[in-house]
């Protein structure tokens, strides 16, 4: 049986310390562990990762598993059919993206994708993981349309006993997009159809992709390193350089995400970077959540001061100054509409000055406190603000402003500040500006 959580937080700790702080791990790793068994992660593994990444893929399953961690796995073969297929002398033909499967290309989709979760599963036991090969009973199905694409199948219904039996006794299950009809025909079924019905069955916490790219990329081939669907999708649709295949993705995981708790998210990312995606707020791939709404007031009076207050306090570790509210006149106010993320804004000399910024402990390394931060960036041409020389977000703040002045307390970043007076003013001003956090 795996070792207690508790026993390996230290463990997970130092082989994480290069990656991030002591606290993100120690968050995220609570996090997890507060998750029912059956609903930490699905992890979807394309059969190219198989083809390709083996030896990272298991290295991270079997470190899930070494901090008490159990992720579902549901893989494809494709690579493999199209080798299998070639070498029986069968012919490859696709409809609307679809594998056609004959009687005769039905017999070789059972034999690669049994050999393929084999591979996998003897792989993981070789490395002393535990895991359960599931080639059949989870996906019952339908045809999808017989006579247009042959022996497919449409999941109707998803069984979930044998993934639990193996979940139980802390082994991974490992399962083939296979289905069979209720009467016991074989159906070749889409990976990611699978996938998608697998998730909407157990509503997991995380749901992962494994790919070879490590993520979404934007048009100057850069990783998007996390998408609020809430703020971001609409203008995401409407990029010109996201093409078919990416804008067909996303589309299918807004609809997924759209349909599960507002807590899931879709990771997508490379085998060996899968631990750095879920243990730290930087993150390693594309981090995609439904997210929320960004509020933009001008005014105190719209807002619950309470639960601003508890946001701010909680976001920054000290309390919040008693006269905070009535002595500080803002000038606007970003909140996210759960409370979990909010910037608050004055106007100093006609200047928009960041006075403060809070994001949830539970909504760290969400990309929340990202998708606040641009809904405020595109309307505040102009922006200066001050951070304690320790802030863990500095890097973020560095990447962000055009220029910086480190001081030993404070760092005063700026962005579209256009002349050394203006430049000057935001730097007296935030040294001299009085504190309104108190105490540790």
């Amino acid at each position: 049986m795996p070792k207690p959580m508790n026993d390996l937080r230290p463990t997970i700790v130092r082989l994480l310390s290069n990656m991030a702080s002591a606290k993100e791990i120690q968050q995220y790793l609570k996090r997890f562990s507060q998750l029912d068994a059956a609903k930490f992660a699905v992890v979807k593994v394309g059969g190219a990762i198989l083809r390709d990444d083996m030896e990272a893929l298991v290295s991270s399953l079997a470190f899930l598993q070494q901090v008490g961690l159990t992720p579902i796995v549901v893989h494809g073969a494709g690579p493999q059919l199209d080798e299998e297929m070639k070498a029986e002398r069968i012919t490859k033909e696709t409809i609307d993206g679809l594998r056609v499967t004959t009687p005769e290309g039905l017999a070789v989709v059972r034999r690669v994708f049994q050999q393929e979760n084999l591979r996998l599963v003897e792989a993981l036991q070789a490395q002393g993981v535990r895991a359960t090969s599931v080639t059949s009973g989870v996906f019952e199905c339908v045809f999808l349309n017989k006579r247009k694409y042959g022996l497919v199948g449409k999941v109707a219904k998803v069984h979930t006993a044998s993934i639990e039996a193996a979940i139980k006794v802390g082994s991974i299950p490992v399962i083939a997009s296979l289905g069979e009809t209720v009467g016991g025909q074989i159906l070749n079924v889409n990976a990611d159809w699978a996938a998608n019905d697998l998730v909407m069955t157990l509503q997991p916490y995380k749901i992962i992709f494994l790919t070879g790219t490590g993520g979404l990329l934007d048009g100057d081939g850069e990783l998007i390193d996390s998408i609020n669907l809430s703020t971001e999708y609409d203008e995401l649709m409407h990029q010109p350089w996201l093409h078919s295949g990416m804008k067909l993705k996303i589309e299918q995981i807004h609809d997924l995400l759209m349909q599960l708790p507002p807590s899931s998210s879709v990771s997508i990312t490379r085998p060996d970077e899968l631990a750095k995606e879920l243990f730290t707020h930087r993150g390693s791939g594309t981090l995609v959540r439904r997210g929320e709404k960004i509020r933009s007031v001008d005014s105190w009076k719209k807002l619950d001061l309470k639960r601003l207050k508890s946001l701010i306090e909680s976001g920054f570790g000290r309390k919040l100054a008693p006269d905070y509210f009535t002595a500080t006149k803002p000038f606007r106010i970003f909140v996210s509409e759960h409370y979990r993320a909010a910037l608050v804004l004055t106007l100093e000399d006609g200047i928009p000055h960041l006075d403060k910024f809070a994001v949830s402990d539970d909504a760290q390394g969400e990309g929340l406190g990202r998708a606040a931060w641009l809904v405020m960036r595109a309307s505040t041409p102009q922006l200066f603000w001050r951070s304690r020389a320790d802030n863990q977000i500095n890097e973020f703040y560095f990447d962000e402003s055009d220029g910086c002045i480190k001081g030993e307390q404070w760092n005063v970043f700026w962005y579209g500040l256009e002349s050394f007076d203006q430049i000057r003013f935001a730097v007296d001003h935030c040294m001299a500006r009085p504190a309104t956090l108190k105490g540790p």
